[in-house]
């Protein structure tokens, strides 16, 4: 986010609030999109039904087998859609800036509780609780990174296909990546991060395509990132989008085919969307190019939100399509991911911060001034 952005908000969150630049980057099997092509005759509007107000709630999450969900407060407390809390980290965490409670998953057998947040140093945990008849116990951090700056945390977690889960870390925040953690692969900063949770205190999967090269974190999934807030996995095909949050000029939707063996680097801070970043070069690997960009500042843009491909049942044309949205903005879009440039605009939700999807496919919007909805057919 921007300037601007903090004095409506009392947290800037999702973008860059303390630099003066933005982001990138990566490549599909799909073609390369903008936001200024027409609506296809086929999509209609939605309906953002408010369920839920809450302090400030940013992430979203459903587990195995129950039928209620949880919603991460900036603020600090990880609560039902009724408002009661489940865990309270609200005395420990960080609150300037974009710092916060900022991401939570469950592990895909419902067991454990993974969340995301700043301490009041700044330094990013993530941390897991054992879970079991709504209460959270037995807690322990699984990773911890020192951040530089208070800004680009990152903060999305998310259990892929293969049981593993998935850690977004923005570049470590100011503008511009002054210290060029996206490109350097001897750090977790402006990375995606592949673990599996559940070892001592974590374990690195094999087949992580830096495991055992030198100089490089074998966490490391895929780099060259500024400030991935959301990303997020299509349940039914396993493709990854992510939501990478720009500089000054362009906001970025980078895609990573399922079959992909991992370490694609979308660019950042030699590139910002599919453009040279100041007097950056290409990088040494060829980049992954962004699926989808559209232009910072455009009516209002600041700061990309990644949503999902949805695969409910009550919505029949927005099937297959990626929903997606922008901060400031306000506007929801879609587009087939087969066709990302046939844009359609399905509505606004104000200061919207997140999107959630339950266990059928549905989809929820989040805003930070405190609703949560849930996205309907339009009328």
């Amino acid at each position: 986010m921007r300037a601007a952005l903090i004095i409506a908000v009392s947290a800037a969150l999702l973008a860059g609030a303390c630099s003066a630049a933005r982001p990138q980057t990566p490549q599909a099997q799909a073609p390369a999109a903008t936001t200024s092509a027409p609506a296809p005759a086929s999509a209609g509007e939605l309906r953002f039904t408010k369920i839920a107000d809450l302090d400030k709630p940013v992430a979203f999450a459903a587990r195995k087998g129950d039928a209620t969900f949880y919603v991460a407060q900036q603020s600090g407390k990880l609560v039902t859609l009724d408002g009661a809390t489940v865990v309270d980290l609200s005395a420990e965490i960080g609150t300037g800036n974009e710092q916060g409670l900022l991401g939570v998953a469950f592990h895909p057998t419902g067991k454990w509780l993974y969340l995301d947040w700043t301490d009041a140093e700044g330094t990013t945990h993530v941390t897991e609780w054992a879970f079991a008849d709504g209460a959270a116990t037995g807690r322990r951090d699984v990773l911890t990174q020192e951040q530089p700056y208070a800004n680009h945390n990152g903060g999305q977690l998310a259990f892929g296909p293969d049981g593993l889960l998935y850690i977004a870390l923005g570049d470590g925040g100011s503008g511009g990546d002054p210290h060029g953690n996206g490109q350097n692969l001897g750090t977790w900063l402006g990375k995606i991060l592949r673990v599996d949770p559940r070892g001592a205190p974590y374990k690195v999967p094999e087949d992580n395509p830096f495991t055992g090269k030198e100089g490089a974190k074998p966490e490391i999934w895929a780099y060259g990132l500024r400030n991935p807030w959301r990303f997020s996995f299509d349940r039914e095909t396993g493709d990854l989008w992510i939501g990478d949050v720009g500089q000054n000029a362009w906001e970025e939707i980078d895609y990573q085919p399922a079959g992909s063996e991992g370490g694609e680097n979308y660019g950042w801070n030699l590139r910002e969307g599919a453009k040279p970043f100041r007097a950056g070069k290409a990088p040494a690997d060829k980049p992954t190019e962004p699926v989808i960009t559209y232009p910072l500042g455009e009516a209002g843009t600041c700061s990309v939100i990644a949503g999902f491909v949805y695969r409910g049942t009550k919505i029949d044309w927005l099937r297959g399509r990626f929903v997606y949205g922008d901060f400031c903005a306000g506007w929801v879009k879609s587009a087939p991911t087969d066709e990302l440039e046939s844009v359609a605009e399905l509505g606004t939700v104000e200061q919207l911060s997140s999107f959630g999807e339950g266990p059928d496919g549905e989809l929820y919007a989040l805003s930070l001034q405190g609703p949560v909805y849930r996205v309907e057919p339009g009328r």
